[in-house]
């Protein structure tokens, strides 16, 4: 047999530990590198030269790209993060005012209720067709 047979007994707690530690800053190291390269996109007060040069500098250089972002450019991230949070928020609320204010506006749905006021004899045949006459020409 080899000597060199690792079991997992052979393997220390603490060196565990330390694994998981690396694994854990190598996500958080990735999660803020694209938080950053979010942000750079995301600002509107950037052209696409500086959106270029910030993108390169990142990729090319990620350690030093990202702190130095983080010094220069890190103060207004929060701030372009809530403006994007709340523009994302009032398109939601627009879209739902919108389509929720107009399920019940519908012709069909005005000559329905028509139709069953009709029929339960509170509209007169004449009342009806001018009721209807003023739905489809509105």
């Amino acid at each position: 047999m080899s000597d060199n047979l690792y079991l997992a007994y052979d393997y220390p707690l603490l060196d565990a530990f330390w694994t998981m530690m690396m694994i854990f800053l190598w996500i958080l190291w990735f999660v803020l590198l694209f938080r950053v390269i979010g942000d750079i996109f995301r600002d509107d007060s950037l052209n696409g030269w500086a959106k270029t040069g910030w993108t390169l500098f990142v990729i090319v250089l990620p350690f030093l790209g990202i702190f130095v972002y983080l010094i220069a450019r890190g103060r207004g991230m929060g701030r372009r993060e809530q403006q994007y949070a709340r523009a994302q928020q009032d398109s939601l609320d627009t879209y739902i005012r919108q389509t929720a204010g107009s399920a019940g506006n519908g012709h069909a749905d005005e000559l329905a209720k028509l139709s069953e006021l009709k029929s339960k004899g509170d509209l007169t045949e004449a009342e009806f067709q001018h009721a209807k006459e003023k739905v489809l020409t509105s």
